[in-house]
């Protein structure tokens, strides 16, 4: 192991030291035993102050939906996750959907020193989001790493909000494109296994304590081996930011037009595309799409996947353009057209950046 790597990861043990955390012993046992090798390392002041300083970044995020806020139901009024402090001037990076039409927002530290903060920008295409403390954070930014360079097998950590009290040690189980039904895809997401069951907002570390993702979901199939799926975790990767991050501190929002949104979520089933929810009042619901449709084609361009469904949608032009979809309800086949919006202008309540 190249020698910058194995100091990295005399790092990161001393890290699972302190926290009591775990090896994934009985997955990839022979990098396990690679990584413990050369994690045997003496302790020193500067591991320590490494593996003091990453805990240190990690806070826990805590948001509270507006009275009226559509996405309640769907994401809950009172949400809860993980963010990493990533300048030192109190700017948190966390997972977009905990800040959603939310009114008031508190990050606690590792010593349970809560601090009020306020959301700075979110970004639907990636599913990250930006808050930042309203009074000064004691805490030191941790760096941003090189999700590009993340292979499989590469041995990382998770880090949530219970700080030392929860690592989980884990490897990159596959990097692959990643689309969500509602609405969402993204190129060359990292998986990883085992899973940390508090994933929202959750670091992803490399060996060097740099930055190389933040948790988005929890997964049955982060990867598929000869005895079957291998459950995990979906991380975004952290270069997704990078291109965005002056936009959303400064705006809220990512340069450019939006994307078109039509407020409906499909679900891949036996070659089909087939709508499981219309989000109410958006503009698949007045187009008259019902949960049960199934949507055939795009302007006369058949599509049978997510991802074929999304780049068409998103290839068609900008948020507000007129969208014919060719839809199978019960056994009609009709064709609707269904005015797009940006995303964000379906909440019922505009954060405020």
């Amino acid at each position: 192991m190249h020698r910058q790597h194995r100091h990295g990861w005399a790092a990161i043990a001393l890290c699972v030291a302190i926290a009591g955390a775990w090896l994934p012993r009985a997955a990839l046992a022979s990098d396990t035993a690679a990584v413990a090798s050369d994690t045997a390392a003496p302790d020193s002041a500067q591991q320590r102050a490494d593996a003091e300083r990453l805990f240190g970044s990690v806070v826990k995020v805590q948001t509270r939906a507006a009275a009226n806020a559509r996405s309640a139901n769907s994401l809950g009024a009172e949400r809860e996750g993980t963010g990493v402090v990533i300048d030192d001037e109190g700017l948190v990076l966390t997972i977009g959907y905990l800040l959603v039409e939310v009114d008031q927002v508190t990050l606690t530290d590792t010593r349970g020193k809560t601090f009020p903060a306020k959301v700075v920008g979110y970004d639907h295409p990636s599913g990250l989001g930006l808050v930042r403390s309203l009074t000064p954070l004691p805490i030191k930014a941790i760096a941003l790493g090189d999700s590009k360079s993340v292979k499989e097998r590469t041995p990382v950590m998770v880090v949530n909000h219970e700080g030392r009290n929860d690592v989980t040690l884990a490897f990159v189980v596959s990097r692959r494109a990643f689309t969500g039904n509602w609405e969402y895809a993204i190129d060359q997401a990292i998986f990883t296994s085992p899973p940390s069951l508090k994933w929202s907002g959750a670091a992803l570390v490399d060996s060097d304590g740099k930055l190389l993702g933040i948790g988005s979901l929890i997964v049955r199939e982060a990867a598929s081996t000869s005895e079957g799926s291998v459950p995990g975790n979906m991380f975004v990767p952290i270069d997704l930011l990078k291109p965005i991050l002056q936009d959303l501190v400064k705006v809220g929002h990512r340069a450019g037009p939006a994307r078109p949104w039509l407020g409906v979520n499909a679900d891949e089933l036996q070659g089909r595309l087939v709508v499981a929810r219309v989000s109410p009042g958006g503009p698949a619901d007045k187009a008259g799409i019902q949960a049960g449709d199934i949507i055939l084609a795009i302007d006369g361009s058949g599509v049978h996947t997510q991802a074929e469904f999304y780049d068409k949608l998103w290839s068609y032009g900008a948020a507000g353009v007129e969208v014919p979809l060719r839809v199978l309800h019960d056994i009609d086949v009709r064709d609707v057209k269904v005015r797009s919006i940006d995303r964000t202008e379906y909440f019922a309540v505009r954060t405020t950046y």
